[in-house]
């Protein structure tokens, strides 16, 4: 019926109402629960609480025991503790074997650095050479801790223990040489064959030696400083002999109271024109040489560094130049050399031994050459010694430290001189002599060939006077051979001529004081000698071979001794004394054609110095003027 409820609907109301009933029954059953839950809380609420006092003492009690409370912190512990790896094991790390490990055994068990129980190897490094090229043929390192230790204790004064040394040697030396003497009847130096008229006894010097045989002396020189040294130039050979030194120069420096044999002996390839010493101590040879060269041996040199020759049961040191300035690029000559002067010691009378002590080897140095350039050179020593040889010192000798540095350079004899010019159309003007003034070092005088001796300066200004004429003005064709001051200090000159003449100056006059012709008619002077003890005496020598002593106080106008030598001529010579002690000897040291060399001893007549002498010369000036 479409009206009426169906059966279905029936259903569904009434599963309604049953569910219905269900939601009551559970709310009931919450709300009861609820209710009890209610009713619990509230009598939770009424019961009693603690009282708050008792907390806080609670809380104020665990305060102060905090307070009590520390922590301790004497104990440490270390959260990495890596020890430091050393060489052994670093070096095992990286280049050792992988997965392996080295192990050694240790016997000595404080030595941590060795692997086995042994002693060190001493070693030293050395080296040799030969042949030799210096003083040191073989060498290492330096010398032991010992010897260095020893030296240190070892306090003394080098330069005392040097000069007594060389004093006591040249004592020991000459009482060897007396007692050489007696033992082979020589002692007796004066013996009446060999003197001459005005000599009180002669001295022969040994040049009866292998590598002398057969040269002859082309040049004496006395040491200024120490009048007992003496130089003497032997000249080359052109006959071959047995010690092969035939084209080579031999220089020997003497002591006359050793004359059995030279104290040293120097070399040089080619001939040795002229030589001087320096100032103050005979340490250092110059000579000028025929090609030009200026060559220097320092005498200081130890022997180990020069050539030994050894001929029978002796041996000598040949000693090659130091310096030279052939090898150089510096300005030098090209023609031979006539002259080398030092210029230090040209007012010996004025400095005091002192001074020339003080000197050293720093020295003003002067050489003159044909041509009549005058260059002016400084020695000077090295602060350091290169055995090796230097390459920028081509002239230095390897181990040597003296060296000629050229200062300046005069041309001498000026052509252009208004007065000379129309006489040297005609004629060729030559320098052959260079002497330098006592008093002032930077005035010279040079003699020429035209008879004529000319006044320089070595700073380029004009000097008076000019010239120096002889007593008849004018030019002439004659050689000045010899120039020669008065060794007391006076300003007096003597000038020898190759026509024989002999002049007198004075260095403030251009006309002569005196002038002798010549002594022996054609024949030319060779050397002008002064006394060195007595300003009124003095000794000629001429080509002849004839001495001519004059002594002013007795005769003024012609020599007071003449001596021929016509069995050995006499080719040089030179004065020997020391006028600065009184009674002492002087005399002459002769050179002869057969290479003998021999020392004429002046009596007392021509050696004791007298005022008469002095007051003789200037006589002669006042006379002349």
């Amino acid at each position: 019926d479409e009206n009426g409820p169906t059966e279905e609907e029936g259903r569904g109301q009434e599963m309604k109402e049953e569910v219905s009933s269900l939601e009551r029954e559970q709310i009931r059953a919450i709300q009861r629960a609820m209710d009890a839950e209610n009713e619990r809380v509230e009598t939770a609420q009424l019961l009693p609480r603690p009282e708050v006092t008792k907390l806080r003492q609670s809380k104020k009690r665990s305060a102060e025991l905090l307070r009590l409370i520390d922590l301790d912190f004497s104990i440490t512990f270390s959260l990495l503790d890596l020890p430091p790896v050393n060489e052994y094991d670093m070096y095992i790390k990286n280049f050792g074997a992988t997965n392996t490990k080295q192990a050694y055994v240790q016997c000595n068990e404080d030595n941590t650095d060795r692997e086995i129980q042994t002693e060190e190897t001493d070693m030293s490094d050395k080296w040799t050479q030969h042949p030799p090229e210096s003083s040191i043929a073989c060498g290492g390192p330096d010398v032991s801790q010992e010897a260095t230790d020893s030296s240190t204790l070892m306090n003394m004064d080098s330069q005392r223990l040097l000069a007594f040394l060389r004093s006591a040697s040249q004592v020991v030396a000459v009482l060897l040489e007396e007692d050489r003497a007696e033992r082979h009847a020589l002692n007796r130096l004066r013996t009446q064959t060999d003197s001459l008229s005005f000599s009180d006894g002669c001295l022969q010097l040994n040049t009866k030696l292998p590598f002398l045989h057969g040269r002859q002396v082309s040049l004496l020189h006395f040491f200024q400083a120490q009048r007992q040294t003496l130089i003497s130039v032997h000249a080359p050979v052109t006959k071959p002999s047995a010690v092969r030194l035939d084209s080579k120069t031999i220089i020997c420096i003497w002591h006359i109271w050793e004359p059995s044999r030279p104290q040293k002996i120097l070399l040089y390839e080619s001939e040795v024109c002229c030589c001087c010493f320096s100032p103050g101590k005979t340490t250092l040879v110059i000579a000028g040489t025929a090609v030009g060269s200026v060559v220097l041996w320092d005498l200081r040199e130890p022997s180990s560094l020069h050539h030994k020759l050894s001929v029978g049961e002796s041996e000598w040191i040949l000693r090659y130049p130091t310096f030279s300035t052939g090898h150089t690029n510096s300005k030098q000559h090209n023609v031979k050399l006539l002259n080398v002067n030092n210029c230090s010691c040209c007012c010996l009378k004025q400095i005091s031994v002192w001074s020339l002590e003080s000197l050293g080897l720093s020295f003003q140095l002067a050489s003159l050459d044909e041509n009549g350039l005058l260059n002016l050179w400084v020695v000077v020593e090295l602060p350091k010694v290169s055995e090796a040889g230097s390459q920028t010192d081509l002239g230095l000798w390897p181990g040597g430290k003296v060296k000629l540095l050229h200062s300046s350079s005069v041309q001498t004899c000026d052509t252009r001189n208004i007065f000379l010019s129309s006489y040297l159309n005609s004629f060729t003007s030559q320098t052959l002599l260079l002497k330098f003034l006592p008093s002032d070092s930077s005035h010279y005088l040079i003699g020429t060939n035209m008879g004529l001796v000319w006044h320089g300066t070595t700073h380029g200004l004009k000097a008076h006077p000019k010239f120096y004429w002889p007593q008849v003005p004018g030019f002439r064709p004659v050689q000045v051979k010899s120039i020669e001051f008065c060794p007391s200090g006076d300003p007096y000159f003597l000038v020898g001529c190759g026509d024989g003449s002999i002049r007198l100056h004075s260095v403030l006059s251009e006309e002569p004081v005196l002038e002798w012709g010549g002594t022996s008619g054609e024949v030319g002077v060779i050397s002008a000698q002064w006394s060195l003890t007595r300003p009124s005496v003095f000794c000629v020598l001429d080509t002849a071979s004839n001495l001519h002593l004059w002594d002013l106080l007795e005769k003024d106008h012609q020599p007071l001794i003449t001596e021929k030598t016509d069995t050995d001529r006499v080719t040089t010579m030179a004065t020997c004394g020391d006028p600065s002690i009184q009674n002492t000897y002087s005399g002459l040291a002769l050179a002869k054609h057969s290479g003998r060399i021999e020392i004429q001893y002046f009596n007392k007549r021509f050696t004791v110095p007298t005022p008469a002498d002095a007051e003789k010369l200037a006589s002669l000036m006042h006379d002349a003027f």
